[in-house]
């Protein structure tokens, strides 16, 4: 489904798709490149040649990370060298995945530090696991799909196409719209 961009209101928002590619400064490319690869299930693919910098670049899952190799990184964070503790308030990025479970005995077969989280929101309960890559950052895996994705939003949907009567209020956003096209499109996928 190819989203059309619509100017809607005065302002507007960035012409965004999704999410490309996240960049992650690290003290040895290939240390971090195994932990990618053999834990996250992240696959190499080629950068650019041209770049002069020793990094990776991986994809998996509709999205990349990009390692830049910075042996002089503990200059710029005194935390990396020492056993930080793992804190699900801090900086992160979070994966889905599909058993939990799996996820918490693999990494003890690893012998990997993690902790867990329960998110409960109307009966329906997230389960999260927390630890950290080779350089300190912060890795989630969770399954957050059990939650809806519902906007804070006062405004109706109003489907590309189709007229409302002029008597609505229609005061919404474009990424309130492309939000609620996109859950009207997965209730409707879901229905069928």
């Amino acid at each position: 489904m190819k989203m059309e961009i619509e100017e809607v209101g005065g302002a507007q928002a960035l012409p965004l798709l999704s999410l490309n590619h996240v960049s992650l400064l690290c003290r040895s490319v290939w240390e971090s490149m195994r932990f990618y690869e053999d834990v996250l299930g992240f696959v190499p693919i080629k950068r650019p040649s041209s770049f002069n910098f020793t990094g990776a670049w991986f994809y998996n899952y509709g999205v990349g990370i990009h390692l830049i190799e910075n042996p002089h990184i503990d200059e710029f964070d005194t935390c990396v060298n020492e056993s930080r503790p793992i804190n699900p308030k801090d900086n992160h990025i979070s994966f889905q995945c599909t058993d939990v479970e799996l996820v918490k005995k693999r990494l003890e077969e690893r012998g990997m530090r993690y902790v867990t989280a329960v998110v409960e929101e109307g009966g329906i309960k997230v389960d999260q696991v927390f630890f950290h890559d080779p350089d300190g950052y912060m890795i989630e895996l969770c399954n957050c799909d059990n939650i809806p994705i519902i906007p804070i939003s006062s405004c109706s949907f109003k489907p590309r196409g189709q007229s409302f009567k002029k008597t609505a209020p229609y005061k919404c956003g474009f990424m309130e719209n492309v939000m609620m096209e996109s859950l009207s499109t997965d209730m409707i996928n879901f229905s069928f």
